[in-house]
């Protein structure tokens, strides 16, 4: 396999010392390349048992992170969390699982493979 690909607790496997950060927007910004990730893209990443990690990472952890976010969010944001949260009370709207595959669909087009 080329490059590497993410192991547990956000480090990069097959790549020594390789640290992934510790919030989505340190994934971002490492995905982008040169903070763990090769510089030319020669990466992909494999997440097995990522059905576990979907039910994981759904709609009760969405919430979750939510009202976490609500709490330290600028003002001018509320309005906008509040709606999130009311959607994700009632099962609807993106989980904490779809931000992450959509970082790496923004950002390693078609190098996620979900195992």
């Amino acid at each position: 396999m080329p490059g590497g690909f993410l192991g547990g607790h956000g480090r990069g496997r097959e790549r020594p010392g390789g640290y992934f950060g510790k919030n989505l927007d340190a994934l971002h910004d490492c995905l982008r390349g040169g903070f763990g990730t090769p510089q030319d893209g020669d990466f992909i990443v494999e997440w097995h048992h990522h059905e576990h990690s979907k039910k994981a990472l759904g709609y009760p952890e969405t919430v979750r992170q939510l009202e976490l976010t609500l709490e330290r969010c600028h003002p001018s944001n509320r309005s906008r969390i509040r709606r999130r949260l009311e959607a994700a009370r009632k099962g609807k709207g993106e989980t904490v699982f779809d931000w992450l595959t959509g970082i790496f669909a923004g950002q390693i087009p078609g190098r996620l493979h979900l195992r």
